[in-house]
Protein backbone atom coordinates (compact mmCIF):
# COMPACT_ATOMS: atom_id res chain seq x y z
CA UNK A 1 0.00 0.00 0.00
CA UNK A 2 2.83 2.40 0.82
CA UNK A 3 4.34 1.90 -2.63
CA UNK A 4 1.21 3.48 -4.13
CA UNK A 5 1.60 6.44 -1.81
CA UNK A 6 5.21 6.87 -2.97
CA UNK A 7 4.02 6.80 -6.58
CA UNK A 8 1.29 9.31 -5.74
CA UNK A 9 3.90 11.59 -4.14
CA UNK A 10 6.04 11.41 -7.28
CA UNK A 11 3.04 12.18 -9.51
CA UNK A 12 2.07 14.96 -7.09
CA UNK A 13 5.57 16.44 -7.32
CA UNK A 14 5.36 16.72 -11.10
CA UNK A 15 1.75 17.94 -11.00
CA UNK A 16 2.60 20.69 -8.51
CA UNK A 17 5.67 21.59 -10.55
CA UNK A 18 3.62 21.78 -13.77
CA UNK A 19 0.91 23.84 -12.07
CA UNK A 20 3.48 26.20 -10.58
CA UNK A 21 5.17 26.72 -13.95
CA UNK A 22 1.82 27.17 -15.69
CA UNK A 23 0.80 29.82 -13.17
CA UNK A 24 4.18 31.57 -13.53
CA UNK A 25 4.60 31.54 -17.29
CA UNK A 26 1.06 31.43 -18.67
CA UNK A 27 -0.95 33.31 -16.06
CA UNK A 28 2.01 35.57 -15.12
CA UNK A 29 1.30 35.23 -11.38
CA UNK A 30 4.81 34.89 -9.93
CA UNK A 31 3.84 35.20 -6.28
CA UNK A 32 1.10 32.57 -6.56
CA UNK A 33 3.53 30.34 -8.47
CA UNK A 34 6.03 30.55 -5.62
CA UNK A 35 3.33 29.61 -3.11
CA UNK A 36 2.30 26.64 -5.24
CA UNK A 37 5.89 25.43 -5.54
CA UNK A 38 6.33 25.79 -1.78
CA UNK A 39 3.71 23.03 -1.45
CA UNK A 40 6.19 20.45 -2.77
CA UNK A 41 7.71 19.79 0.69
CA UNK A 42 4.19 19.02 1.96
CA UNK A 43 4.35 15.84 -0.13
CA UNK A 44 7.54 14.83 1.67
CA UNK A 45 5.94 15.47 5.04
CA UNK A 46 2.86 13.45 4.02
CA UNK A 47 5.09 10.54 2.91
CA UNK A 48 7.09 10.69 6.13
CA UNK A 49 3.90 10.61 8.22
CA UNK A 50 2.38 7.79 6.14
CA UNK A 51 5.56 5.74 6.49
CA UNK A 52 5.69 6.31 10.24
CA UNK A 53 2.03 5.34 10.64
CA UNK A 54 2.54 2.21 8.55
CA UNK A 55 5.67 1.21 10.48
CA UNK A 56 3.86 1.87 13.76
CA UNK A 57 1.21 -0.71 12.86
CA UNK A 58 3.43 -3.52 14.13
CA UNK A 59 3.83 -5.25 10.78
CA UNK A 60 7.37 -6.05 9.62
CA UNK A 61 8.98 -3.35 7.49
CA UNK A 62 8.88 -3.94 3.75
CA UNK A 63 10.89 -2.86 0.72
CA UNK A 64 8.56 0.13 0.29
CA UNK A 65 9.46 1.53 3.71
CA UNK A 66 13.12 1.67 2.71
CA UNK A 67 12.17 3.09 -0.67
CA UNK A 68 10.26 5.86 1.12
CA UNK A 69 13.42 6.79 3.05
CA UNK A 70 15.47 6.87 -0.15
CA UNK A 71 12.78 8.87 -1.95
CA UNK A 72 12.73 11.41 0.89
CA UNK A 73 16.52 11.71 0.91
CA UNK A 74 16.67 12.36 -2.81
CA UNK A 75 13.75 14.79 -2.91
CA UNK A 76 15.23 16.82 -0.07
CA UNK A 77 18.57 17.09 -1.88
CA UNK A 78 17.52 17.21 -5.54
CA UNK A 79 14.00 18.68 -5.37
CA UNK A 80 15.09 22.32 -5.50
CA UNK A 81 17.53 21.62 -8.36
CA UNK A 82 14.83 19.89 -10.40
CA UNK A 83 12.41 22.77 -9.86
CA UNK A 84 15.08 25.33 -10.81
CA UNK A 85 16.02 23.32 -13.91
CA UNK A 86 12.38 22.98 -15.01
CA UNK A 87 11.84 26.71 -14.46
CA UNK A 88 14.91 27.51 -16.59
CA UNK A 89 13.89 25.02 -19.25
CA UNK A 90 10.37 26.42 -19.64
CA UNK A 91 11.77 29.95 -19.63
CA UNK A 92 14.32 28.98 -22.29
CA UNK A 93 11.86 27.13 -24.53
CA UNK A 94 8.99 29.60 -24.23
CA UNK A 95 10.54 32.95 -23.48
CA UNK A 96 14.12 32.90 -24.81
CA UNK A 97 15.63 32.47 -21.36
CA UNK A 98 18.99 30.94 -20.56
CA UNK A 99 19.63 27.43 -21.89
CA UNK A 100 19.73 25.07 -18.87
CA UNK A 101 21.82 22.53 -20.79
CA UNK A 102 25.26 22.03 -19.30
CA UNK A 103 27.71 23.14 -21.96
CA UNK A 104 30.83 22.31 -20.01
CA UNK A 105 33.67 20.13 -21.19
CA UNK A 106 36.85 18.73 -19.71
CA UNK A 107 37.47 19.42 -16.03
CA UNK A 108 34.48 21.83 -15.58
CA UNK A 109 32.12 19.02 -16.61
CA UNK A 110 33.93 16.47 -14.42
CA UNK A 111 33.59 18.94 -11.54
CA UNK A 112 29.86 19.17 -12.24
CA UNK A 113 29.60 15.37 -12.11
CA UNK A 114 31.53 15.28 -8.83
CA UNK A 115 29.12 17.82 -7.38
CA UNK A 116 26.15 15.70 -8.45
CA UNK A 117 27.74 12.64 -6.85
CA UNK A 118 28.36 14.55 -3.62
CA UNK A 119 24.70 15.55 -3.63
CA UNK A 120 23.80 11.87 -4.08
CA UNK A 121 26.08 11.07 -1.15
CA UNK A 122 24.16 13.60 0.95
CA UNK A 123 20.83 12.15 -0.22
CA UNK A 124 21.99 8.65 0.72
CA UNK A 125 23.19 9.93 4.10
CA UNK A 126 19.73 11.39 4.74
CA UNK A 127 18.13 8.11 3.64
CA UNK A 128 20.47 6.09 5.85
CA UNK A 129 19.68 8.36 8.78
CA UNK A 130 15.95 7.87 8.24
CA UNK A 131 16.49 4.11 7.98
CA UNK A 132 18.52 4.11 11.19
CA UNK A 133 15.87 6.11 13.02
CA UNK A 134 13.18 3.66 11.88
CA UNK A 135 15.29 0.64 12.86
CA UNK A 136 16.03 2.17 16.26
CA UNK A 137 12.38 3.12 16.76
CA UNK A 138 11.02 -0.34 15.89
CA UNK A 139 13.78 -2.05 17.90
CA UNK A 140 13.09 -5.50 16.49
CA UNK A 141 15.74 -6.89 14.11
CA UNK A 142 13.30 -9.41 12.65
CA UNK A 143 10.82 -6.66 11.74
CA UNK A 144 13.46 -4.31 10.34
CA UNK A 145 15.39 -6.71 8.13
CA UNK A 146 14.00 -5.10 4.96
CA UNK A 147 15.16 -1.69 6.15
CA UNK A 148 18.67 -2.88 6.99
CA UNK A 149 19.04 -4.32 3.47
CA UNK A 150 18.76 -0.79 2.09
CA UNK A 151 22.22 0.12 3.40
CA UNK A 152 23.83 -2.14 0.80
CA UNK A 153 21.50 -0.77 -1.91
CA UNK A 154 22.65 2.75 -1.05
CA UNK A 155 26.30 1.68 -1.11
CA UNK A 156 25.98 0.10 -4.55
CA UNK A 157 24.00 3.04 -5.90
CA UNK A 158 26.82 5.39 -4.87
CA UNK A 159 29.56 3.04 -6.10
CA UNK A 160 28.00 2.63 -9.55
CA UNK A 161 27.28 6.36 -9.78
CA UNK A 162 30.88 7.14 -8.79
CA UNK A 163 32.37 4.82 -11.40
CA UNK A 164 29.88 5.70 -14.11
CA UNK A 165 30.11 9.47 -14.04
CA UNK A 166 32.56 11.45 -11.88
CA UNK A 167 35.47 9.00 -12.17
CA UNK A 168 34.72 8.31 -15.82
CA UNK A 169 34.66 12.00 -16.79
CA UNK A 170 37.75 12.70 -14.67
CA UNK A 171 39.73 9.98 -16.47
CA UNK A 172 38.08 10.48 -19.88
CA UNK A 173 37.11 14.17 -20.05
CA UNK A 174 33.99 15.09 -21.97
CA UNK A 175 34.89 16.54 -25.33
CA UNK A 176 33.07 19.29 -27.17
CA UNK A 177 30.64 17.94 -29.78
CA UNK A 178 31.70 18.34 -33.37
CA UNK A 179 29.43 20.41 -35.55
Amino acid sequence: MLIWFIIACEIGFWAILALGLFVRFVLKLNTLSKWILLCVPLLDIALLVATMVDLNSGKPAEFSHGLAAVYLGFTVVYGHSIIAWADSYVSYKSYSGTDPEINAYGWPYAKYEWLQWLKALLACAIAATLLSIAIFYIDNPKNTEALAQWYSHLFWLLAIWLAGWPLWYTIFPRKEKSE
